[in-house]
């Protein structure tokens, strides 16, 4: 049975990082993918066209994303032939995280609305038709999940990614001490256990 992994990187991330999960499956194809989307709308080509092309000739593909990596793929890739899906810090729900950032750089509705994009302190872009989109396209995700989630995620609550998993029959673990960006000796020791309990679940 051949199968294929495919890995999708978060903010700042990039395809190398595909390599660290390589020997967690030794007997399979392990693929990073550089997207260059910045949103869903462009996402909706992008991922699936790059799907298309190399799960060609593969019995099952499992798909691994980071953080935004898991929303844009959750966005463009539920029709897709995936066995199982595993995520790592994912953003679950981005009108919350959007409102969010905006209650933090003090930016009402009616501001964004009427500047369309508006710069903020934390290094993060708001933007309307972003939010616009998202109020539209709620996520429908129906195959089977996985997902690890850090008790100390900045971006995401722990209500927020339980009701998520709850709603999508998605399997949670939650790491204590764990960040948003698992990247600590500890953190990627826990998330390797994490892909190998996984991948005996799935």
């Amino acid at each position: 049975m051949k199968r294929l992994v495919i890995y999708v990187h978060g903010k700042g991330g990039n395809a190398q990082e595909s390599t660290h999960y390589q020997p967690l499956f030794a007997e399979s194809d392990v693929i990073g993918f550089d997207y260059k989307s910045q949103n869903p709308w462009e996402a909706k080509s992008e991922f699936p066209c790059f799907y298309d092309l190399h799960s060609k000739g593969y019995d099952s593909v499992i798909l691994i994303a980071n953080s935004i990596g898991a929303f844009l793929s959750m966005n463009t890739l539920a029709e897709k032939k995936i066995s199982q899906a595993m995520f790592i810090s994912p953003i679950v729900n981005m009108e919350k995280l959007i409102t969010d950032m905006m209650m933090w750089s003090n930016v009402t509705e009616d501001e964004l609305k009427s500047k369309k994009e508006i710069s903020t302190e934390i290094g993060e872009t708001l933007s309307w038709e972003y939010l616009h989109y998202v109020r539209k396209h709620p996520i429908e995700w129906n195959i089977p999940t996985c997902i690890l989630y850090g008790e100390k995620d900045n971006l995401t609550s722990e209500d927020t990614i339980s009701e998520f998993a709850d709603r999508i029959g998605a399997t949670l673990t939650v790491m204590k001490d764990g960040e948003h960006w698992f990247h600590t000796d500890a953190q990627m020791k826990f998330l390797d256990n994490w892909i190998s309990n996984s991948l005996n679940q799935g």
